[in-house]
């Protein structure tokens, strides 16, 4: 998977353990710190700040993970691409930590599921 080395899945597999613990990708992407903080009642969600709480190692190298698959995004210059579009919309450190929320959702999606990426993957 882009952004995820051999580093990183080694550490995700051994600190997460078994994903289907964690209800949902933003469960583990708000365990894992890489979601913001939510404050809400009466049905109406209010999202603050990044938490940052949570395993700061993996938190590290989901980002840094993150900043090399949005390098390599502003190289091939696709204009269809959602890292692309997000980069021209924010700053690149928020494009950064919104790709590893978006990296850590999938990530348990892939580890809950039992099933192996694919790039190339679209819903028919």
């Amino acid at each position: 998977m882009p952004g995820i080395g051999p580093l990183t899945a080694t550490a995700l597999v051994a600190s997460v353990g078994d994903a289907k613990n964690f209800d949902n990708g933003r469960q583990l992407a708000a365990w894992l710190g890489v979601a913001p903080r939510q404050h809400s009642s009466g049905g109406k969600p209010t999202l603050l700040g990044m938490s940052k709480r949570g395993d700061a190692y993996l938190r590290t190298m989901l980002v840094h993970g993150a900043r090399s698959v949005i390098y390599r995004a502003t190289q091939r210059a696709d204009a269809d691409s959602w890292v692309l579009k997000l980069t021209t919309r924010r700053n690149k450190n928020v494009a950064a930590v919104a790709m590893a929320n978006k990296t850590a959702r999938t990530v348990w999606a892939l580890l809950a599921h039992g099933r192996e990426f694919r790039p190339g993957y679209a819903v028919a």
